[in-house]
């Protein structure tokens, strides 16, 4: 099939792959522009460039394909793709393109929809604490994640699964079901299905407002939150009024009368919470780098009985 791909993060990249290595005539890419990135505010390409411009694939970065973007809309109509696939491009695609392609733009989204539509998915799941999630192809239509779903696939979430390890699986997953999609939507194998409206939930960018961890919640919410956070903002509290980003954790069976917050096992961090224990297991302190709790505290031990957020 003739297609264009849109993506432009990590998690694009294995379906563009993929779709590349099954034979797909792969006419061009539309990602979003370099970004500055480092102290050197150096621009830097988004992973999917980096693929295209391997494969000596045309790459094309619009700022918007609705404002100002006729001459990118013009490109789309001159090369007459089959299909567009999308995995999380980042932007929205107006009428004018939605209209293009014979078999419609086809959507790689990280959520057994109708539940979690929006930019974070994945994460939102992770914070939640559902048991389990996937990927959904869907036709998009000009909602926000609301047009008929096509293929899913189902995963478990890990007990200790971080968003960003659960990210890079249903990467992987979103790939095999893009070519499986694209398969059974060129032989007329599927019927898309309407998403029940009833059943719709929100998953919003995350900020880092959502950071502080508040230890009066009980222990696995406080995890959950720790791992549906991780890699990005990450979930951080205070000790002695410096920042402590934590990156995994896991529950510990008990609890502890101490005030939530405290310390009750310096020999591996595990903290008092509201209900339950939780044990810092990844952490990175402020001017430290990133490195597993037991290397850190070789270091710089600290004494049962500290309260963090303060």
């Amino acid at each position: 099939m003739k297609i264009v791909f849109m993506g432009t993060p990590d998690f694009a990249v294995p379906s563009m792959k993929a779709l590349y290595e099954a034979g797909h005539e792969v006419q061009a890419v539309f990602c979003q522009p370099d970004k500055p990135k480092g102290r050197g505010m150096k621009l830097v390409a988004p992973p999917v460039k980096e693929f295209a411009v391997e494969k000596n694939i045309p790459v094309y970065q619009p700022n918007s394909l609705k404002n100002g973007g006729e001459e990118f809309i013009k490109i789309l109509e001159d090369l007459a793709p089959e299909c567009i696939v999308v995995a999380a491009y980042g932007k929205i695609l107006p009428k004018s393109v939605l209209d293009i392609p014979k078999f419609g733009c086809v959507n790689v989204h990280g959520s057994l929809l109708p539940k979690y539509r929006g930019a974070g998915p994945i994460q939102w799941a992770v914070l939640n604490d559902e048991k389990t999630t996937g990927i959904t192809t869907m036709l998009m239509g000009e909602g926000l994640d609301t047009g008929d779903m096509l293929l899913k696939c189902e995963t478990e979430i890990g007990e200790n699964e971080t968003a960003a390890e659960l990210f890079d699986r249903l990467a992987d997953m979103g790939a095999d079901l893009i070519v499986e999609t694209l398969e059974k939507l060129e032989k007329g194998e599927i019927t898309p299905v309407p998403q029940n409206e009833e059943e719709a939930t929100y998953a919003p960018m995350l900020t880092k407002e959502l950071s502080p961890i508040d230890f009066t919640k009980t222990a696995r919410e406080v995890h959950k939150q720790i791992c549906g956070l991780s890699d990005w903002p990450c979930a951080t509290t205070l000790i002695s009024g410096k920042r402590l980003k934590v990156y995994h954790s896991e529950i510990v069976e008990g609890n502890s009368d101490k005030p939530a917050g405290t310390v009750v096992k310096a020999k591996d961090l595990t903290i008092a919470c509201g209900e339950g224990l939780i044990r810092f297991t990844e952490i990175q302190a402020e001017g430290s780098k990133r490195m597993a709790t037991a290397d850190y505290l070789r270091g710089k031990p600290i004494a049962e009985g500290t309260v963090l957020g303060i």
